[in-house]
């Protein structure tokens, strides 16, 4: 790339906890975020579990009056991004001033549903006679951009704003538009968010009908089970993300903790169907290819995969199917793990809350694991980190994300120095 970019803060609300220590720790620990609904009576659904956030109490990162404005995806994605902000330092001194312009801090967030949960839900009191009305603040909780532009008004932030929806690539996708903006010399530093609260009746029964959902009812916690043979199918999960990325000489002349370097992305569509992926993962794998190629590096440079891997029949299978053509002799010596085991599928969140467990994997030396491994998927018989996080001393990590429609993204991190 033409500029040094870095990753200076991280947040994450997850399934996991809340932060990124509670995130990361737990999910080194090998334990599940995915439990039965507790938000609604989803006894009558096909799925009657999910990656809820737990214990996520909104007035500790906001005001009330915030509260009240933002529905629950833009709520995880504005708490995500206040730790973020904290953790890079880029907060106000006490003469009210950021280190770095307000002009000059851009903001991109990624979502793939928006406010459904507050359509489904109103929708759902008019239809049944609960309600009639349709409150004033109706619209600006449902559009994708206001949770954006709740993270610049709260701050006074004037840089550019983008949101993007590219399905489950969406996270990473911001990522990748915040590196363009600061390629493109229109900001110094961006704040990238992902951010999803879409676990309703109506979403469920909408990807159960598509058979894309898991059925173990009986056992949530072991239901997210990326390429184990009997795996059947994804767990729906919410949360927020954020990473703060940064020209390397704007967070050297404030003296911020360098987490690690940004050094390749890239974005690819399959122009194959709008859920299956290609059978033989041609765009998967130049999406891989190219992120690697922007970073000006070798294929063999590739230490370590955070792989898409939601837990699907085949989607698992082309995933590792497109590693072993690209990579070759090579992918025998990656490791290949999915942190949707421990999370389920974070949405347009996940690409973000997966850079981070890259970004922790590169500083700690601790390769993530992928828990419910009981019995190994022929097909996917790479080194998936199975059920335990090992040690190990990385330099390089990829983060992959594939969504419906054929979007794929790839964002490649190195080990900051």
């Amino acid at each position: 790339m033409k500029n040094d970019i870095v990753i200076t803060g991280m947040g994450a609300v997850t399934p996991l906890g809340v932060g990124v220590d509670t995130y990361w720790n737990n999910m080194i620990a090998g334990k599940s975020g995915i439990r039965y609904i507790s938000r609604f009576d989803a006894s009558s659904l096909p799925v009657t579990f999910a990656g809820e956030v737990p214990d996520f109490q909104p007035e500790e990162f906001m005001t009330k009056k915030q509260v009240k404005e933002m529905e629950l995806f833009m709520q995880f994605g504005y708490a995500a991004a206040d730790e973020a902000l904290r953790d890079a330092g880029l907060i106000e001194d006490e003469n009210g001033n950021l280190p770095i312009a307000r002009e000059r801090i851009g903001i991109v967030l990624g979502t793939v549903f928006s406010g459904i949960s507050e359509i489904a839900d109103v929708q759902d009191k008019i239809s049944t006679g609960a309600g009639s009305k349709v409150g004033p603040r109706f619209i600006t909780r449902i559009i994708g951009n206001i949770a954006a532009a709740e993270i610049a008004i709260s701050r006074s932030l004037r840089g550019p704003s983008i949101t993007v929806s590219t399905a489950c690539s969406s996270g990473i996708d911001a990522i990748s538009t915040g590196i363009m903006l600061i390629e493109q010399d229109m900001a110094d530093a961006v704040i990238c968010v992902g951010a999803e609260a879409a676990t309703t009746p109506l979403t469920i029964q909408g990807l159960s009908s598509i058979h894309a959902l898991s059925r173990r009812n009986d056992a949530p916690a072991e239901a997210s089970r990326p390429f184990d043979l009997n795996r059947d199918g994804f767990v729906m999960a919410e949360g927020g993300g954020a990473v703060i990325i940064e020209k390397k000489e704007s967070a050297l002349r404030r003296d911020a903790r360098i987490r690690c370097n940004v050094a390749g992305y890239a974005n690819s569509t399959d122009g194959y169907h709008v859920t299956s992926p290609h059978p033989e993962g041609i765009a998967a794998i130049f999406c891989m290819e190219q992120a690697v190629r922007t970073a000006g590096m070798k294929l063999t440079d590739v230490d370590y995969i955070n792989a898409h891997g939601t837990s699907t029949p085949k989607g698992d299978i082309i995933e590792i199917g497109a590693i072993k053509t690209l990579f070759g002799d090579h992918a025998r010596k990656l490791a290949v793990s999915s942190t949707k085991s421990s999370t389920g599928h974070l949405m347009g969140a996940g690409g973000v809350t997966e850079t981070i467990a890259c970004v922790k994997a590169l500083e700690e030396g601790i390769l993530p694991p992928t828990i419910n491994q009981t019995t190994p998927d022929p097909e996917c018989d790479l080194d998936v980190v199975p059920n335990e996080a090992r040690k190990a001393n990385i330099r390089t990590a990829m983060c992959n994300a594939f969504g419906f429609g054929g979007q794929n993204a790839s964002l490649l991190l190195t080990k900051a120095e």
